[in-house]
Protein backbone atom coordinates (compact mmCIF):
# COMPACT_ATOMS: atom_id res chain seq x y z
CA UNK A 1 0.00 0.00 0.00
CA UNK A 2 1.27 3.45 -1.07
CA UNK A 3 1.80 6.16 1.93
CA UNK A 4 1.43 9.89 0.96
CA UNK A 5 2.26 12.96 3.05
CA UNK A 6 -0.35 15.82 2.89
CA UNK A 7 0.91 19.09 4.05
CA UNK A 8 -1.51 21.91 4.02
CA UNK A 9 -2.19 25.59 4.84
CA UNK A 10 -4.04 28.50 4.58
CA UNK A 11 -4.95 31.89 5.96
CA UNK A 12 -6.66 35.14 5.75
CA UNK A 13 -5.04 38.45 5.74
CA UNK A 14 -8.21 40.22 7.97
CA UNK A 15 -9.96 36.86 9.35
CA UNK A 16 -11.76 37.19 7.65
CA UNK A 17 -10.69 38.81 4.84
CA UNK A 18 -8.84 37.98 1.45
CA UNK A 19 -8.25 34.13 1.63
CA UNK A 20 -6.12 31.34 0.00
CA UNK A 21 -5.17 27.81 0.93
CA UNK A 22 -2.24 25.48 -0.35
CA UNK A 23 -1.87 21.78 -0.07
CA UNK A 24 1.47 19.43 -1.12
CA UNK A 25 1.34 15.74 -1.52
CA UNK A 26 4.72 14.16 -1.08
CA UNK A 27 5.55 10.29 -1.24
CA UNK A 28 6.12 9.21 2.07
CA UNK A 29 9.13 6.73 1.07
CA UNK A 30 10.88 8.75 -1.28
CA UNK A 31 9.71 12.70 -0.18
CA UNK A 32 9.11 13.25 -4.19
CA UNK A 33 6.86 16.12 -4.11
CA UNK A 34 3.47 14.60 -6.01
CA UNK A 35 0.99 17.46 -6.39
CA UNK A 36 0.79 20.83 -5.39
CA UNK A 37 -2.95 22.41 -4.71
CA UNK A 38 -3.28 26.27 -4.04
CA UNK A 39 -6.47 28.83 -4.82
CA UNK A 40 -7.47 32.43 -3.57
CA UNK A 41 -10.84 31.70 -1.72
CA UNK A 42 -12.15 35.37 -1.44
CA UNK A 43 -13.10 36.43 1.86
CA UNK A 44 -12.67 33.90 4.33
CA UNK A 45 -11.65 33.20 8.20
CA UNK A 46 -8.14 31.30 9.02
CA UNK A 47 -9.88 28.45 9.73
CA UNK A 48 -11.98 28.20 6.94
CA UNK A 49 -9.21 28.89 4.53
CA UNK A 50 -7.32 25.73 6.63
CA UNK A 51 -10.08 23.54 6.14
CA UNK A 52 -9.88 24.51 2.51
CA UNK A 53 -6.84 23.17 2.41
CA UNK A 54 -6.71 19.99 3.80
CA UNK A 55 -9.55 19.64 2.17
CA UNK A 56 -7.77 20.07 -1.63
CA UNK A 57 -4.52 17.93 -0.47
CA UNK A 58 -6.45 15.25 0.49
CA UNK A 59 -8.62 15.25 -3.07
CA UNK A 60 -5.06 15.46 -4.38
CA UNK A 61 -4.14 12.48 -2.73
CA UNK A 62 -7.26 10.48 -3.47
CA UNK A 63 -6.56 11.60 -7.29
CA UNK A 64 -3.10 9.68 -7.00
CA UNK A 65 -4.30 6.68 -5.09
CA UNK A 66 -7.53 6.03 -3.18
CA UNK A 67 -5.97 2.99 -1.43
CA UNK A 68 -2.64 4.63 -0.04
CA UNK A 69 -2.63 5.31 3.40
CA UNK A 70 -2.25 9.32 4.08
CA UNK A 71 -0.24 11.08 7.23
CA UNK A 72 -2.01 14.54 7.54
CA UNK A 73 0.84 17.19 8.73
CA UNK A 74 -0.28 20.26 9.76
CA UNK A 75 0.33 23.84 11.66
CA UNK A 76 -3.00 24.54 12.64
CA UNK A 77 -3.65 23.10 15.84
CA UNK A 78 -7.35 23.21 15.93
CA UNK A 79 -7.59 21.40 12.45
CA UNK A 80 -5.42 18.88 13.78
CA UNK A 81 -7.68 18.57 17.18
CA UNK A 82 -11.43 18.68 15.43
CA UNK A 83 -9.84 16.28 12.45
CA UNK A 84 -8.65 13.27 14.80
CA UNK A 85 -12.11 13.83 17.05
CA UNK A 86 -10.61 15.20 20.23
CA UNK A 87 -12.29 18.51 19.42
CA UNK A 88 -15.53 19.96 19.32
CA UNK A 89 -16.19 22.15 15.82
CA UNK A 90 -17.99 24.81 16.31
CA UNK A 91 -18.14 26.78 13.60
CA UNK A 92 -21.09 26.16 11.28
CA UNK A 93 -18.64 27.27 7.79
CA UNK A 94 -16.32 24.83 9.08
CA UNK A 95 -18.52 21.96 10.14
CA UNK A 96 -19.18 20.72 6.30
CA UNK A 97 -15.59 21.20 5.31
CA UNK A 98 -15.08 18.75 8.21
CA UNK A 99 -17.21 16.17 6.59
CA UNK A 100 -16.15 16.21 3.12
CA UNK A 101 -12.55 15.94 4.42
CA UNK A 102 -13.47 13.28 6.31
CA UNK A 103 -15.61 11.71 3.09
CA UNK A 104 -12.78 11.51 0.87
CA UNK A 105 -10.51 8.75 2.61
CA UNK A 106 -12.31 5.72 5.12
CA UNK A 107 -11.50 6.65 8.42
CA UNK A 108 -8.49 4.31 8.97
CA UNK A 109 -6.30 5.44 6.08
CA UNK A 110 -6.07 8.70 7.33
CA UNK A 111 -3.85 10.36 10.38
CA UNK A 112 -3.13 13.78 11.68
CA UNK A 113 -0.23 15.47 13.05
CA UNK A 114 0.55 18.73 14.52
CA UNK A 115 4.17 20.26 13.01
CA UNK A 116 5.63 23.76 14.25
CA UNK A 117 4.65 26.62 11.22
CA UNK A 118 8.53 25.90 10.37
CA UNK A 119 8.30 22.80 8.67
CA UNK A 120 5.05 23.29 6.65
CA UNK A 121 7.13 26.26 4.66
CA UNK A 122 6.17 24.47 1.22
CA UNK A 123 2.31 24.72 1.65
CA UNK A 124 2.94 28.07 3.43
CA UNK A 125 4.27 29.50 0.60
CA UNK A 126 1.52 28.25 -1.38
CA UNK A 127 -0.83 29.73 0.62
CA UNK A 128 0.63 33.61 0.23
CA UNK A 129 0.95 32.95 -3.32
CA UNK A 130 -2.27 32.33 -3.75
CA UNK A 131 -3.41 35.27 -1.61
CA UNK A 132 -0.52 37.50 -3.45
CA UNK A 133 -2.17 36.47 -6.41
CA UNK A 134 -5.91 37.15 -5.71
CA UNK A 135 -5.35 40.46 -4.42
CA UNK A 136 -3.11 41.49 -6.94
CA UNK A 137 0.40 41.68 -5.27
CA UNK A 138 3.36 40.42 -6.87
CA UNK A 139 4.77 37.18 -5.97
CA UNK A 140 6.41 37.31 -2.39
CA UNK A 141 5.71 40.55 -1.22
CA UNK A 142 3.39 39.13 1.65
CA UNK A 143 6.48 37.78 3.32
CA UNK A 144 5.98 38.59 6.90
CA UNK A 145 3.27 38.60 5.46
CA UNK A 146 -0.21 38.68 7.25
CA UNK A 147 -2.73 36.06 6.62
CA UNK A 148 -4.12 37.52 10.04
CA UNK A 149 -1.75 35.80 12.05
CA UNK A 150 -0.67 32.60 9.24
CA UNK A 151 1.53 31.77 6.66
CA UNK A 152 2.76 35.46 6.94
CA UNK A 153 0.49 35.45 10.04
CA UNK A 154 -1.00 32.81 10.96
CA UNK A 155 -2.08 33.59 14.66
CA UNK A 156 -6.11 34.81 14.38
CA UNK A 157 -6.99 37.50 16.45
CA UNK A 158 -8.91 36.21 19.42
CA UNK A 159 -7.35 32.75 20.79
CA UNK A 160 -9.13 30.40 22.70
CA UNK A 161 -8.86 30.77 26.33
CA UNK A 162 -8.97 26.70 26.92
CA UNK A 163 -5.58 24.62 26.27
CA UNK A 164 -5.22 21.06 24.47
CA UNK A 165 -5.58 18.32 27.03
CA UNK A 166 -2.87 17.15 28.62
CA UNK A 167 -1.47 14.31 26.72
CA UNK A 168 -3.47 15.50 23.82
CA UNK A 169 -1.26 14.18 20.91
CA UNK A 170 1.44 16.10 18.78
CA UNK A 171 1.97 19.78 19.79
CA UNK A 172 0.32 19.60 23.07
CA UNK A 173 0.83 22.60 24.83
CA UNK A 174 1.12 24.92 21.45
CA UNK A 175 -0.59 27.92 20.97
CA UNK A 176 -3.96 26.94 20.45
CA UNK A 177 -5.84 28.62 17.18
CA UNK A 178 -9.19 29.77 16.25
CA UNK A 179 -12.55 28.93 17.95
CA UNK A 180 -11.82 25.28 18.94
CA UNK A 181 -11.41 24.30 22.48
CA UNK A 182 -11.38 20.61 23.33
CA UNK A 183 -14.10 19.42 25.35
CA UNK A 184 -13.57 17.98 29.38
CA UNK A 185 -11.98 14.83 29.75
CA UNK A 186 -10.81 14.50 26.04
CA UNK A 187 -7.53 13.07 25.99
CA UNK A 188 -5.97 10.82 23.02
CA UNK A 189 -7.96 8.65 20.91
CA UNK A 190 -11.01 8.97 23.51
CA UNK A 191 -13.23 10.84 21.17
CA UNK A 192 -15.02 13.66 21.97
CA UNK A 193 -17.26 14.27 24.70
CA UNK A 194 -20.81 14.96 24.87
CA UNK A 195 -21.22 17.87 27.39
CA UNK A 196 -20.88 20.33 24.10
CA UNK A 197 -23.26 22.91 24.84
CA UNK A 198 -27.24 23.24 25.31
CA UNK A 199 -29.99 22.53 22.68
CA UNK A 200 -30.13 21.38 18.89
CA UNK A 201 -26.44 23.09 17.90
CA UNK A 202 -24.63 20.81 20.79
CA UNK A 203 -26.23 17.78 19.45
CA UNK A 204 -25.28 18.43 15.98
CA UNK A 205 -21.45 19.63 17.42
CA UNK A 206 -21.49 15.87 18.67
CA UNK A 207 -22.57 14.33 15.47
CA UNK A 208 -20.19 16.18 13.21
CA UNK A 209 -16.95 15.46 15.38
CA UNK A 210 -18.36 11.78 15.52
CA UNK A 211 -18.33 11.00 12.16
CA UNK A 212 -14.90 13.42 11.81
CA UNK A 213 -12.88 11.34 14.56
CA UNK A 214 -10.80 9.08 12.67
CA UNK A 215 -9.12 7.35 15.70
CA UNK A 216 -11.45 4.81 17.23
CA UNK A 217 -11.62 4.38 21.17
CA UNK A 218 -8.97 2.04 21.71
CA UNK A 219 -6.49 1.24 19.49
CA UNK A 220 -5.33 -1.86 21.20
CA UNK A 221 -2.06 -3.05 21.85
CA UNK A 222 0.70 -2.03 19.43
CA UNK A 223 3.07 -4.11 17.12
CA UNK A 224 6.16 -3.31 18.23
CA UNK A 225 9.43 -3.89 16.11
CA UNK A 226 12.74 -4.37 18.19
CA UNK A 227 15.62 -3.41 15.36
CA UNK A 228 19.16 -4.90 16.56
CA UNK A 229 22.04 -4.11 13.98
CA UNK A 230 24.77 -6.93 13.78
CA UNK A 231 27.62 -7.26 15.46
CA UNK A 232 30.81 -6.39 14.42
CA UNK A 233 32.36 -7.86 11.04
CA UNK A 234 36.18 -7.31 10.17
CA UNK A 235 34.82 -4.26 7.85
CA UNK A 236 32.95 -2.73 11.29
CA UNK A 237 35.80 -0.63 12.34
CA UNK A 238 37.38 0.25 9.16
CA UNK A 239 33.29 1.79 8.19
CA UNK A 240 33.70 -0.38 4.78
CA UNK A 241 30.74 -0.45 2.34
CA UNK A 242 29.30 -3.57 3.27
CA UNK A 243 26.15 -4.35 1.99
CA UNK A 244 24.27 -7.30 0.03
CA UNK A 245 26.31 -7.19 -3.15
CA UNK A 246 29.44 -8.05 -1.33
CA UNK A 247 31.31 -10.60 0.29
CA UNK A 248 29.13 -11.30 3.04
CA UNK A 249 31.96 -11.41 6.14
CA UNK A 250 31.06 -13.42 9.09
CA UNK A 251 30.65 -11.99 12.42
CA UNK A 252 34.07 -10.91 14.21
CA UNK A 253 34.80 -12.34 17.66
CA UNK A 254 33.83 -8.64 19.10
CA UNK A 255 30.54 -9.14 16.96
CA UNK A 256 29.76 -12.51 18.85
CA UNK A 257 30.16 -11.41 21.92
CA UNK A 258 28.49 -8.58 21.63
CA UNK A 259 25.33 -10.74 19.92
CA UNK A 260 25.47 -12.59 23.36
CA UNK A 261 25.37 -9.31 25.36
CA UNK A 262 22.35 -8.36 23.38
CA UNK A 263 20.36 -11.65 23.74
CA UNK A 264 20.88 -11.33 27.35
CA UNK A 265 19.21 -7.92 27.66
CA UNK A 266 16.33 -9.50 25.30
CA UNK A 267 15.76 -12.77 27.88
CA UNK A 268 15.29 -9.81 30.89
CA UNK A 269 12.92 -7.98 28.63
CA UNK A 270 11.11 -11.15 27.78
CA UNK A 271 8.82 -9.40 25.13
CA UNK A 272 9.89 -10.90 22.15
CA UNK A 273 7.82 -13.74 20.26
CA UNK A 274 9.25 -14.07 16.80
CA UNK A 275 13.01 -13.05 14.97
CA UNK A 276 12.72 -12.52 11.63
CA UNK A 277 16.47 -11.67 9.97
CA UNK A 278 18.47 -10.55 7.43
CA UNK A 279 18.97 -13.22 4.81
CA UNK A 280 22.98 -11.54 5.05
CA UNK A 281 25.67 -13.98 7.31
CA UNK A 282 26.47 -11.33 9.90
CA UNK A 283 22.69 -11.30 10.36
CA UNK A 284 21.90 -14.89 10.63
CA UNK A 285 24.50 -15.42 12.96
CA UNK A 286 23.62 -12.47 15.32
CA UNK A 287 20.06 -13.72 14.78
CA UNK A 288 20.97 -17.36 15.75
CA UNK A 289 22.56 -16.27 18.84
CA UNK A 290 20.09 -13.91 20.10
CA UNK A 291 17.14 -16.80 19.17
CA UNK A 292 19.14 -19.67 21.13
CA UNK A 293 19.00 -17.35 24.21
CA UNK A 294 15.36 -17.08 23.45
CA UNK A 295 14.34 -20.16 22.82
CA UNK A 296 12.72 -19.40 19.16
CA UNK A 297 13.28 -20.27 15.69
CA UNK A 298 14.70 -17.50 13.16
CA UNK A 299 13.00 -16.90 10.08
CA UNK A 300 14.49 -14.84 7.04
CA UNK A 301 13.34 -11.83 5.17
CA UNK A 302 15.05 -10.87 2.23
CA UNK A 303 13.74 -7.41 2.51
CA UNK A 304 16.06 -6.79 5.38
CA UNK A 305 18.75 -6.72 4.00
CA UNK A 306 21.14 -4.32 3.63
CA UNK A 307 21.74 -1.95 0.54
CA UNK A 308 23.44 -3.12 -2.47
CA UNK A 309 26.67 -0.83 -2.78
CA UNK A 310 27.54 -1.51 -6.34
CA UNK A 311 31.11 -0.99 -6.77
CA UNK A 312 31.64 1.14 -3.56
CA UNK A 313 31.34 -2.48 -1.74
CA UNK A 314 34.43 -3.58 0.28
CA UNK A 315 35.74 0.70 -0.46
CA UNK A 316 36.20 3.21 2.77
CA UNK A 317 33.98 6.49 2.53
CA UNK A 318 37.13 8.47 1.45
CA UNK A 319 38.39 5.55 -1.35
CA UNK A 320 34.78 6.13 -2.84
CA UNK A 321 35.48 10.08 -2.79
CA UNK A 322 38.79 10.00 -4.61
CA UNK A 323 36.99 7.23 -7.04
CA UNK A 324 33.76 8.41 -7.53
CA UNK A 325 33.51 11.80 -6.83
CA UNK A 326 30.57 12.75 -8.86
CA UNK A 327 28.48 9.71 -8.12
CA UNK A 328 29.30 9.92 -4.39
CA UNK A 329 28.22 13.84 -4.09
CA UNK A 330 24.83 12.71 -6.08
CA UNK A 331 24.28 9.88 -3.71
CA UNK A 332 24.86 12.02 -1.22
CA UNK A 333 22.29 14.72 -2.11
CA UNK A 334 19.45 12.52 -3.90
CA UNK A 335 17.53 9.56 -2.83
CA UNK A 336 16.76 8.60 -6.33
CA UNK A 337 20.63 8.46 -7.05
CA UNK A 338 22.44 4.65 -7.48
CA UNK A 339 26.09 4.17 -6.04
CA UNK A 340 28.47 3.69 -8.89
CA UNK A 341 28.54 0.30 -11.14
CA UNK A 342 24.49 -0.26 -10.38
CA UNK A 343 24.01 -0.66 -6.54
CA UNK A 344 20.83 0.37 -5.22
CA UNK A 345 19.19 3.97 -4.21
CA UNK A 346 17.53 4.99 -0.75
CA UNK A 347 14.13 5.40 -2.58
CA UNK A 348 14.68 1.78 -3.48
CA UNK A 349 15.22 0.58 -0.27
CA UNK A 350 12.74 2.69 1.30
CA UNK A 351 10.03 0.87 -1.18
CA UNK A 352 11.40 -2.78 -0.39
CA UNK A 353 11.85 -2.13 3.60
CA UNK A 354 8.63 -0.36 3.76
CA UNK A 355 6.77 -3.44 1.94
CA UNK A 356 8.25 -5.81 4.42
CA UNK A 357 7.67 -3.73 7.15
CA UNK A 358 4.01 -3.62 6.09
CA UNK A 359 3.93 -7.66 5.96
CA UNK A 360 5.38 -8.37 8.87
CA UNK A 361 2.64 -6.08 11.02
CA UNK A 362 0.15 -7.64 9.17
CA UNK A 363 1.55 -11.09 10.24
CA UNK A 364 2.45 -10.31 13.85
CA UNK A 365 -0.37 -7.79 14.61
CA UNK A 366 -0.24 -6.67 18.32
CA UNK A 367 3.18 -8.77 19.17
CA UNK A 368 6.63 -7.93 19.80
CA UNK A 369 9.09 -9.19 16.92
CA UNK A 370 12.88 -8.77 16.82
CA UNK A 371 14.49 -7.77 13.34
CA UNK A 372 17.78 -8.38 12.66
CA UNK A 373 19.03 -6.23 10.23
CA UNK A 374 21.37 -3.63 9.04
CA UNK A 375 22.04 0.13 9.10
CA UNK A 376 20.38 1.69 6.13
CA UNK A 377 16.85 -1.35 6.62
CA UNK A 378 17.11 0.02 10.18
CA UNK A 379 17.36 3.21 9.40
CA UNK A 380 14.63 3.67 7.12
CA UNK A 381 12.17 2.15 9.36
CA UNK A 382 12.70 5.06 11.95
CA UNK A 383 12.82 7.70 9.12
CA UNK A 384 9.60 5.96 8.15
CA UNK A 385 7.83 6.41 11.55
CA UNK A 386 8.86 9.80 11.97
CA UNK A 387 7.94 11.24 8.27
CA UNK A 388 10.89 12.68 8.28
CA UNK A 389 13.32 13.22 4.69
CA UNK A 390 15.27 10.99 3.31
CA UNK A 391 18.44 13.45 4.55
CA UNK A 392 17.28 11.89 8.28
CA UNK A 393 19.19 9.05 7.07
CA UNK A 394 22.38 11.26 7.31
CA UNK A 395 21.33 12.21 10.75
CA UNK A 396 21.43 9.01 12.89
CA UNK A 397 24.01 7.08 14.11
CA UNK A 398 23.29 3.28 14.54
CA UNK A 399 26.28 1.46 16.11
CA UNK A 400 26.61 -2.16 15.69
CA UNK A 401 24.55 -4.33 18.02
CA UNK A 402 22.30 -1.09 18.89
CA UNK A 403 18.89 -1.49 19.70
CA UNK A 404 15.95 0.77 18.39
CA UNK A 405 12.45 0.42 19.06
CA UNK A 406 9.39 1.13 16.85
CA UNK A 407 5.41 0.92 17.64
CA UNK A 408 2.88 0.62 15.07
CA UNK A 409 -0.59 1.58 16.23
CA UNK A 410 -3.98 0.25 14.72
CA UNK A 411 -4.54 3.85 13.31
CA UNK A 412 -1.65 3.78 11.29
CA UNK A 413 0.48 5.55 13.36
CA UNK A 414 4.18 4.61 14.94
CA UNK A 415 6.22 6.37 17.76
CA UNK A 416 9.87 5.58 17.85
CA UNK A 417 10.64 4.32 21.71
CA UNK A 418 14.12 3.92 21.43
CA UNK A 419 16.99 4.99 19.25
CA UNK A 420 20.62 3.33 18.96
CA UNK A 421 20.86 1.86 22.47
CA UNK A 422 24.03 0.24 23.53
CA UNK A 423 23.26 -0.25 27.03
CA UNK A 424 24.09 -4.06 26.85
CA UNK A 425 27.25 -3.68 25.87
CA UNK A 426 28.71 -1.92 28.48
Amino acid sequence: MREFIVEADGGSRGNPGPAGYGSVVCDAVTGQTLAERAEFIGTATNNVAEYRGLLAGLRAAHELDPTARVHVRMDSKLVVEQMSGRWKIKHPDMRPLAMQSAAVFPAGQVIYEWIPRERNKHADRLANEAMDAGTGKPAGTGAGRPKSGGAGSRRPAVLSAAEPPAGAGAGAGAEVEGEGEPPAGAGVGRGVGTGVGAGAGADADVRVARHVASAPPDLGTPTTLVLLRHGETPHTPLKRFSGSGGDDPALSDVGRRQAGLVAGALVARGTIRAVVSSPLARCRETAGIVAARLGLEVSVEEGLRETDFGAWEGLTFGEVQARHPEDMNAWLSDPEAEPSGGGESFADVAERVAATRDRLLAAHAGRTILLVSHVTPIKTLVRLALGAPAQALFRMELSAASLSVVAYYADGNATLRLLNDTSPLR
